[in-house]
């Protein structure tokens, strides 16, 4: 490797089930400016780094070499190895149910990613990569058995791809959300992370204040995601799996461009969810719908709210095979939850209820999909899009919006009674939710500063009151 250039190298837990886990690793190139500082290198020069390579990380990128992925137990021991030469993936299979295990990545015999790593600095005069620091914690734990009713805790953030390149209000604010995210991480024993859509911003048109977009990237390569996505969230996403669904800013209905396919390609949807499709789990083309249950208690949906210009559809979720795809999924069970799983959780990126002051109610949803959703039992739907946190309750069914995971919209909702809002707040934030078989308890939480402690993010009721904490939904007998 040339003196003037530094490869960043990666971990990704970018898979999780029951009983395997898909491992991915890559990496970033950097190379040193006229300025004598590194910067991030753009995907068409990293073949002058590293000859023959068009991507560095994710499910399509060229292998690095031949890899060895292996599992160990508490003891030490080696219970699972994958071997490949042709992806920078793999699956470890054979594990069990709801166990926590450690994991390396060799590639041609070396460890990936070992050793205190070095973070992007925005802090910095110029802004740049950091020392050696901090080291991964490869680790994960399995999801519990289909028959396992045990409790989920899991976070949901949305609207968080804007980038941390610089020091601006909403990349300041994307740092602090990641870092208390990585703080709930473990004080709170979080399996998962849902995202309500916009995974990444660039290439947007649209501006809002001084919050436009750092960069003329379109946020359809590789290097346009460092900064928005993997290195925001890096010790989080070497640990926990992450369910995205599509954003408008994700797809071409508000920006110059359509990065469907490099979402696919970072959260791996292909290698997870496509082999589901013959089992009624997934639905694709056009959009994306998907499914996954986390032990016996709860059955996550995905839901693609989002444009379909290039379809007969004015949706996604209208078009037929995903309609079917959803009605099988929300089974009419009379409006009851006495059933298995006891909970039906949808999330999606437009939110059925929102107060405003830019993104108001969606008479499409409301009319199309909340009638499955009451039928299935459903008592709480997770969405973001407008940029800020929201709590409504409709016909005894809540509705959170989690908007504010970087860009922040602070002027006050104009519709609060409309949407029947019973608290709302103009804070970057993350939703902290732990289930169990009788209720949903939902936390938000502010971003915090470096070595800070969680803290609850100022949840307030239309009159301007404190909101107490947690919200509470109960499942109805």
């Amino acid at each position: 490797m040339s003196p003037d250039a530094h490869f960043e190298p990666y971990l990704h837990l970018a898979g999780l089930t029951a009983d395997a886990a898909l491992i991915s690793w890559g990496g970033f190139w950097f190379q040193k400016g006229d300025d004598g500082h590194l910067r991030l290198a753009d995907d068409d020069e990293i073949d002058s780094l590293d000859p023959g390579r068009v991507d560095s990380i994710g499910a399509r990128s060229i292998p690095y070499g031949d890899a060895v992925v292996e599992a160990l137990d508490a003891e030490g021991q080696v219970v699972a190895r994958a071997t490949t030469s042709e992806e920078n993936n793999a699956w470890l299979r054979d594990l069990e149910a709801d166990t926590e295990y450690r994991y390396r990545v060799l590639v041609d015999g070396q460890p990936w990613a070992d050793g205190p790593r070095r973070d992007w600095r925005a802090d910095r005069t110029p802004p740049g990569l950091a020392e050696p620091d901090r080291s991964y914690d490869c680790r994960f734990r399995t999801h519990p058995h289909a028959d396992d009713d045990a409790p989920v805790t899991f976070l949901v953030i949305g609207d968080f791809g804007y980038g941390v390149r610089g020091d601006d209000p909403a990349s300041r604010r994307q740092r602090a959300v990641a870092r208390a995210m990585d703080v709930a991480a473990d004080k709170l024993d979080v399996r998962l992370v849902l995202t309500v859509g916009d995974n990444i911003y660039l290439g947007e048109d649209e501006k809002e204040g001084e919050e436009a977009s750092m960069s003329d990237d379109t946020g359809a390569e590789d290097d346009d995601w460092f900064f928005s996505f993997y290195q925001p969230y890096r010790y989080l996403l070497s640990r926990l799996p992450w369910y995205p669904v599509i954003g408008n800013h994700d797809g071409g209905e508000t920006e110059q461009s359509d990065d469907r396919d490099q979402v696919t390609d970072n959260f791996f949807l292909d290698h997870r969810f496509t082999s589901d499709v013959e089992a009624g789990r997934t639905s694709v083309e056009p959009g994306l719908c998907y499914s996954f249950d986390v032990g016996g208690l709860v059955d996550f949906v995905a839901v693609d709210t989002t444009e379909a210009s290039d379809t007969d559809h004015e949706r996604f979720f209208a078009h037929p095979d995903h309609r079917r795809f959803l009605e099988k999924e929300f089974p009419d069970r009379g409006g009851r939850t006495d059933g298995r799983p006891a909970w039906h959780l949808p999330f999606s990126h437009h939110p059925p209820y929102s107060a405003g002051p830019k993104h108001h109610n969606d008479q499409a949803m409301i009319d199309q999909l909340l009638p499955l959703y009451r039928r299935a039992g459903v008592r709480c739907v997770f969405a973001g899009h407008e940029h800020n946190l929201q709590w409504s309750v409709v016909d005894d069914m809540h509705f959170l919006v989690a908007g504010a995971g970087a860009k922040l919209r602070p002027e006050t909702p104009d519709r609060l009674t409309e949407a029947q809002t019973r608290g709302w707040a103009a804070e970057g934030h993350f939703l902290a939710c732990a289930l169990d078989a009788d209720r949903l308890s939902i936390t938000p939480y502010a971003g915090i500063e470096a070595g800070g402690a969680l803290e609850e993010a100022d949840l307030r009721d239309p009159d301007g009151d404190p909101v107490p904490l947690p919200i509470v939904v109960d499942r109805l007998p």
